[in-house]
């Protein structure tokens, strides 16, 4: 209910919100700029900053942290503090259309839930915008020189992550008026940075310590509740649980289950900064062997 108002007094104001999505590396802060010349988008939010113009308005990078678990969870906005700030700068910020930055579809609307901004009305996927070579390219040069991008000029990163700052990229975008190009073209300048996290190489997290952390929260959500097996699955968009459990003869299944299945998603997205992207629960049997179903 809270979402949906939040979203309807956005929507008086007349501001709308488009997400870029695409997997990490692709190169969706590298056109972040011009994506938003394109749609005349006034404000970015990407790994953890408000950005606003050539400023940094207000937030802390994500490729500022020594470790990738952390950069996820600043990504994702996790700290209550860091939320407040760049949701307080938010409200102050004059603006029509905003684009969020994430890798899944999921993972924006997560960032505009947590800074009370209405639902992406328009997703933007890097495949769109940008072609398979240039998408290749974009990730060789991640994985191998571990070079990221903040779609800010560099007096702007040297002031706040000098330690991280290692080169900047002028882009020159010829604007067209009718059929006569404008002589003075747009230049937009971004900043190439390295994480320490990208220098140490990235963390995931596995399937074994994911296990774990599924079981104490069902342990926690119902005793009684048995874990069978548990299937771990992931892609872009985020990891994928099938829980098989064993639940009591005569257990109410419709709402327990769902409540569940949102408990696990909720538990380890806050305590790990990673995304859930589904929790399938298949009951195998019941404490009788009576009956079998999924939902």
């Amino acid at each position: 209910m809270f979402r949906f108002i939040t979203d309807l007094l956005w929507l008086a104001r007349g501001v709308r919100v488009f997400a870029l999505v695409g997997e990490s590396g692709t190169g969706k802060s590298f056109r972040a700029k011009l994506v938003a010349q394109k749609y005349g988008i006034d404000v970015i939010i990407d790994d953890g900053l408000l950005i606003k113009g050539d400023s940094i308005v207000a937030g802390k990078s994500a490729k500022r942290e020594q470790l990738y678990m952390t950069a996820v969870k600043t990504a994702l906005f996790h700290d209550k503090a860091h939320r407040d700030q760049v949701a307080k700068a938010i409200t102050k910020a004059r603006f029509k259309k905003i684009l969020v930055i994430g890798t899944s579809q999921k993972m924006t609307e997560k960032i505009t839930e947590r800074l009370q901004l209405p639902h992406p009305s328009k997703i933007i996927k890097i495949e769109d915008i940008a072609t398979t070579e240039e998408i290749e390219k974009a990730i060789r040069t991640r994985r191998v020189e571990g070079k990221h991008v903040i779609p800010v000029p560099a007096i702007e990163v040297k002031r706040s992550y000098p330690r991280i700052f290692y080169d900047s990229i002028r882009v020159f975008l010829q604007k067209n008026l009718g059929t006569r190009a404008i002589s003075a073209p747009k230049v937009y300048e971004k900043s190439v940075v390295r994480p320490e996290f990208s220098k140490r190489g990235r963390v995931a997290i596995s399937e074994a310590a994911l296990s774990q952390m599924v079981l104490h929260c069902v342990n926690e959500f119902n005793p009684e509740v048995r874990i069978k097996k548990i299937t771990v699955g992931s892609d872009s968009q985020g990891y994928r649980l099938t829980l098989a459990i064993e639940v009591p003869y005569g257990t109410q299944l419709s709402g327990n289950i769902h409540h569940l299945q949102q408990y696990v998603i909720d538990n380890i997205e806050r305590f790990t900064g990673i995304l859930i992207e589904e929790v399938n629960i298949v009951v195998e049997r019941f404490g009788t062997g009576q009956e079998t179903g999924e939902v």
